[in-house]
């Protein structure tokens, strides 16, 4: 039997903040327009803000559907899956907002994830979700699997580009700028950002 939960706590924080990967859910508003799903990885790009609300970062890519539909109508469905251990499955259903990096919000964002860093990843946006619906289902259909680690092929692929090579990147591929229906996607060229990460230390006197 399903459970609703009124806040993203205790164990179902424990649970959630183990997965080693997740899944979003978006679509336009659009009836005949394109559901997007998505796997999200790398260990530390996922954070819990508060009771109500959590953030992944969003690296590069060649598409940014999960970033054109939310600028559009916010809506978004986050999922975990146990694969290991007890069955469980729990989603949040909710509002998302791509922060994009030249927003005032974006570096203190960052300082919610300090066990990666963003930089070899090419970071484009904090994806900052606020729970509308927290629900977890039983899970007994989805089937063992061991997590054996982390690829190290995007961070080769990506850790070799800045700033102007990625807006670059971006640039050439078709559903960056627009999404698969047209709307309008990730903001190029990617604009700087707004300070100094707070994360640096600052110099020493």
């Amino acid at each position: 039997m399903g459970k609703t939960y009124e806040r993203i706590d205790g164990r179902l924080r424990a649970f959630i903040e183990a997965q080693p990967v997740f899944f979003t859910a978006t679509a336009p508003l659009d009836g005949d327009g394109t559901v997007n799903l998505s796997p999200k990885g790398v260990t530390g790009s996922f954070a819990v803000l508060d009771e109500h609300t959590v953030a992944y970062l969003d690296f590069a890519g060649s598409n940014a559907e999960t970033v054109a539909h939310l600028r559009e109508n916010g809506r978004i469905t986050l999922m975990w899956c146990a694969f290991q251990g007890p069955p469980n499955i729990v989603r949040v259903h909710g509002r998302g907002e791509p922060v994009f990096r030249d927003d005032p919000r974006f570096e203190e964002l960052l300082t919610h994830f300090p066990d990666v860093d963003p930089a070899p990843h090419g970071l484009r946006a904090v994806i900052v979700v606020t729970a509308s619906l927290i629900r977890d289902t039983c899970g007994y259909a989805v089937p063992f699997m061991a997590y054996e680690g982390e690829r190290d092929l995007h961070r080769k692929r990506f850790e070799r580009e800045d700033d102007a090579s990625l807006s670059r990147y971006f640039e050439k591929k078709e559903h960056i700028a627009a999404s698969i229906d047209g709307l309008p996607g990730l903001p190029l060229p990617l604009p700087p950002r707004s300070a100094r990460d707070p994360r640096e230390a600052a110099p020493q006197a």
